[in-house]
């Protein structure tokens, strides 16, 4: 049957020529622009050495999915190696690209296709998160099958493969972020009860399996670490400083063209020009929706933009704090309405205003394009500069007698002691992990580090250790270390 987006039934099609073509694209960009040598931040750190066979796993708190725990294992297992880990992600990354693409090459025109990965893949936190061991663009990769699959098996009672791609999509976002998922779902089952035509009893139960299938680890996890579901909620709320109503967009705002975390989110609005996208998309988004309408395929513009405001909620409206990956889902979903806009732009306008229309929307997504690459070349020559501490942080430690079977806590300790390849705890915050009492019993038996920030006191416990000032040149200058005597017996003299 000939398909809705213009593909042909021969071959790959230029629909999906353009979804391969994309992945090609997505997987050079990362290996020209973002370095594969770039250490890992604290939160990979933490991912990471779940299934690491060299650094023992740190605490995993109770907000933590391990759907990216398992994504990087087979790398973790075999390697320590850091650019092994970051092209592998680079490569799997690009061929979640074109697969979602794939997905939608029913759906959308080639040229409306390709302007939906350009828009996504073409954004900096976009280009960053692809060899990252961060899981929210594989949310937004999920989220955007899931949507695809879902908009295929509702028009299509005989496609039997997108109702099985719907049922992994969600339980591939499920095992990535459980409450993304819900958030994701929701307007889903809505709309397959409202919607007549679409009103399949089939339909909405591969959502609820796909979503069962994903999210059964982490409900067992709640039992057995937490108590149950609602104690890990709860705890889940208290790590993230209380989940509730906080208005968060002028947070979001902030970091928009980083810091990739801005928590506590006190910092100064800058970069403003690079933010005036974020002013322009509400109105892209209607005028894709506007195009859509015109063009009979409303629902498929309007599906993925519902879903994507009920996906923004949690991170919008109710914490306290903001980081640019938060809204990678929602970046993947609206740039279906937007591409969709500009598609019907170039083809269906009055011919004698097209080549001017064409030509000033051109110039605009270039220099949108421009200030992205502009913006992740600022931001990943401060990873590599941050990161970069950690490693020559760690380096002094091991030369200090701090090395394995050993210990690191306080401020940083979590990436610090990866790169040391020690364990880590704490003793307070949400992170904590053991009591003062059996931390300072460990110190007599081994090599035992805490890690203390420009002008901060030691604990009480290490004071008396000898302190040691640590070679951090950038975002962590002035950190030293109160290291157990343990490894200063153990320490190479000289």
């Amino acid at each position: 049957m000939g398909a809705p987006g213009g593909e042909t039934t021969g071959g790959l099609g230029r629909a999906g020529l353009v979804a391969v073509a994309a992945g090609a694209v997505f997987l050079l960009a990362q290996l020209l622009l973002v370095s594969p040598g770039t250490p890992l931040g604290w939160d990979e750190s933490l991912y990471v050495s779940q299934f690491s066979a060299h650094v023992p796993a740190g605490y995993f708190s109770a907000p933590r999915a391990r759907g990216i725990t398992l994504l990087v294992a087979p790398v973790a297992r075999l390697t320590l190696s850091t650019e092994a880990l970051r092209i592998y992600l680079a490569v799997l990354s690009s061929l979640a690209l074109a697969g979602t693409l794939w997905i939608w090459r029913r759906l959308l025109p080639p040229g409306a296709l390709a302007l939906t990965g350009l828009l996504f893949a073409g954004l900096w936190i976009t280009l960053i998160s692809g060899s990252q061991a961060m899981p929210n663009l594989w949310v937004a990769f999920g989220a955007l099958a899931a949507v695809g699959c879902f908009l295929r098996a509702a028009g299509d009672t005989a496609d039997r493969w997108a109702l099985a791609g719907l049922a992994l999509s969600l339980a591939f976002v499920a095992l990535m972020r459980p409450l993304d998922a819900a958030w994701l779902a929701f307007p889903l089952v809505v709309a397959a009860l409202l919607v007549r035509s679409w009103r399949r009893p089939a339909l909405v139960a591969v959502m609820f399996a796909g979503l069962g299938i994903g999210a059964a680890e982490w409900v067992a996890e709640a039992y057995v670490r937490f108590g149950g579901v609602p104690q890990r909620l709860h705890v889940s709320s208290r790590v993230e400083g209380g989940m509730g109503l906080h208005f968060a967009l002028d947070d979001e705002l902030r970091a928009l063209n980083g810091p990739q975390l801005c928590r506590p989110c006190v910092r100064p609005w800058r970069h403003r020009p690079a933010a005036a996208w974020w002013a322009v998309l509400p109105f892209a988004v209607l005028g894709g929706l506007a195009a859509a309408r015109a063009e009979g395929r409303l629902s498929r513009a309007l599906v993925p933009t519902v879903c994507a405001a009920t996906m923004s909620v949690p991170y919008l409206f109710m914490i306290d704090y903001a980081a640019p990956r938060f809204l990678l889902p929602v970046y993947a979903l609206l740039s279906v309405p937007v591409a969709t806009g500009l598609w019907w732009l170039a083809t269906r306008t009055p011919a004698r205003a097209r080549p001017w229309l064409v030509g000033a929307t051109a110039v605009g997504l270039l220099m949108h394009l421009g200030i992205q690459q502009a913006v992740l070349a600022r931001v990943t020559r401060g990873d590599r500069r941050t990161h970069g501490d950690y490693v020559r942080m760690a380096a002094d430690l091991n030369r200090l007698g701090v090395r394995a079977p050993c210990t690191i806590t306080g401020d940083q300790a979590t990436p610090v002691a990866y790169q040391a390849r020690c364990a880590w705890v704490q003793t307070r915050g949400p992170n904590t992990s053991i009591t003062v009492p059996r931390l300072v019993a460990l110190s007599r038996r081994q090599p035992v580090a805490v890690l203390i920030g420009p002008h901060a006191r030691p604990p009480a416990y290490a004071r008396a250790w000898p302190r040691h000032v640590l070679s951090g040149r950038y975002g962590l200058r002035g950190y030293s270390a109160y290291i157990s005597p343990v490894a200063h017996r153990a320490a190479p003299r000289g």
